[in-house]
């Protein structure tokens, strides 16, 4: 409105000023919400290099370095990969750490026997990929690391079931809480039944944030999670973020101490195909067995 200000203000000098607006966002949203097959060539390009540099932190994190030493690893090896920038500013949180939702200081010691997670993705050809992996600083994941991490894995699981063309937005999102409910209902971190916890929403201490989110030429892309108040159905071509977690306040008297301060997060990016969904970052190891090898080795 200042430029059409500035116009009108020169009328009698001749100018003319536009006399209709129309807001383009929304015809540009839903074309950046398709992708094309050169699109997705990229986007998986792009996955793979994340998860080489996701590969890479597993490889060399040990007890005693500090966060902002192994986030360091991910722009150096997205950069030897042929992608000259992250898609955002890393996550890198050991420990309680990993239990702050927008961590990014990245500046505390990483300590034997703690998780680390990391959140991290590349920009490449102006598409960007969003990878989170939690994994062990030692390489061995203790019985409640272990314990939490099957439950947020196995959500993780029931959200991609529920990603094709015909199913709405918010499906993989309710699998996931409900399979994350009752995993912690099964190791007593909350009590009464899933119907009772579900509809009471006390799962909200433990897992507070959405199941994913739109992604493309920005992390978090643009394009509609609703049409007419109805959730958006999947159709081939959408791109999407699944990325359940586990978090355990170490403040949270409720729980024993040996659950408090352990955070989880598994993340990937995955594809609406015709027949169901591809999941574009499944090179790095998420299975416990997987990890626990991959940094053995």
């Amino acid at each position: 409105m200042e430029w059409v200000n500035t116009i009108r203000s020169k009328v009698r000098a001749g100018a003319i000023p536009p006399g209709e607006f129309l807001d383009l966002d929304h015809f540009l949203h839903e074309l950046r919400l398709f992708k094309s097959a050169a699109e997705i060539k990229v986007m998986k390009q792009a996955g793979k290099i994340s998860a080489r540099a996701h590969r890479r932190a597993m490889q060399i994190c040990k007890p005693g370095m500090m966060e902002y030493q192994l986030a360091g690893e991910i722009p150096h090896e997205v950069a030897m990969s042929g992608a000259r920038y992250s898609a955002y500013n890393a996550i890198v949180g050991g420990g309680k750490n990993a239990c702050i939702l927008h961590y990014n200081d990245n500046n505390q010691l990483l300590h034997d026997g703690d998780l680390v997670l990391i959140d991290a993705g590349c920009e490449l050809e102006h598409y960007a990929s969003d990878i989170t992996r939690t994994f062990p600083v030692n390489g061995r994941f203790s019985t409640e690391q272990k314990a939490l991490y099957e439950i947020v894995l196995a959500a993780q699981q029931a959200a991609f079931a529920k990603i094709k063309p015909g199913n709405h937005w918010n499906q993989p999102h309710d699998a996931a809480v409900k399979t994350l409910t009752q995993g912690l209902i099964d190791l007593k971190l909350l009590k009464g039944s899933l119907k009772q916890n579900l509809e009471n929403g006390s799962y909200r201490d433990f897992y507070m944030h959405r199941t994913g989110h739109w992604l493309g030429m920005d992390v978090h892309d643009v394009g509609d999670y609703k049409v007419d108040g109805e959730w958006r159905i999947f159709e081939p071509g959408m791109v999407l973020t699944v990325e359940p977690g586990l978090y355990v306040s170490p403040h949270n008297k409720k729980v024993a101490a040996k659950w408090r301060g352990i955070g989880i997060r598994i993340e990937d990016d995955v594809l609406v195909t015709p027949k169901g969904y591809d999941v574009l970052t499944a090179d790095v190891p998420k299975q416990v067995v997987e990890i626990e090898a991959l940094m053995a080795g």
